[in-house]
């Protein structure tokens, strides 16, 4: 048996790690690890190649089922994610979207979009801890925030240029992060 083990271990190592990633209990929680892992820094995109939001018309409600009016954002630094509670690249960067929210939550215009419905986000919500603002999406986002992919996460200017395009897991609490915010919010 000894010698079995001894033979096979890279086989049987191999199996168990496929058996986890299998497991639905299990798979989750490894792939938030993983995306974690290898989550960077958004990046800007380029001057020449932002699009404009001139759109402000979008159906929100809160997760206390309050309207909520989009263009009352106009005018303001935005971050807007699109995410799911069943995404495991959204529920891997939720920690440093908190981080972000509790340092601009003040002074940035936060939307964390979602289409589920509100009593498994608001599960979701106090499992985890986090406060910042849950939004469902009632209507089509605007044009130009159309995406497919989740995560998606915009951050908008004051201007209504859109900055930041970032598809997939990020870390938005870095420094790199914060002094683009930082540049936006003085202009």
């Amino acid at each position: 048996m000894k010698q079995f083990l001894k033979k096979n271990k890279g086989n049987i190592l191999f199996l168990a790690v496929l058996a986890l990633l299998i497991i639905p209990q299990t798979r989750t929680p490894i792939q938030v690890f993983v995306q974690r892992l290898i989550s960077f820094s958004p990046s800007e995109t380029d001057v020449e190649e932002r699009k404009q939001l001139t759109d402000y018309n979008w159906n929100l409600t809160s997760l206390e089922n309050n309207g909520v009016d989009f263009s009352e954002s106009k005018g303001r630094v935005i971050l807007i994610n699109f995410w799911a509670t069943w995404c495991p690249p959204c529920i891997a960067e939720m920690p440093s979207l908190q981080n972000l929210y509790d340092e601009y939550g003040e002074r940035v215009d936060f939307y964390l979009v979602t289409s589920e419905e509100p009593e498994i986000v608001q599960r979701f919500m106090d499992k985890k801890g986090y406060t910042f603002p849950i939004y469902i999406q009632h209507t089509k986002a605007p044009k130009v925030l159309f995406s497919q992919s989740l995560p998606t996460t915009y951050l908008i200017s004051k201007k209504g240029e859109i900055v930041i395009k970032e598809t997939g897991a990020a870390d938005w609490d870095s420094e790199k992060t914060k002094g683009i915010i930082d540049g936006l919010l003085d202009n």
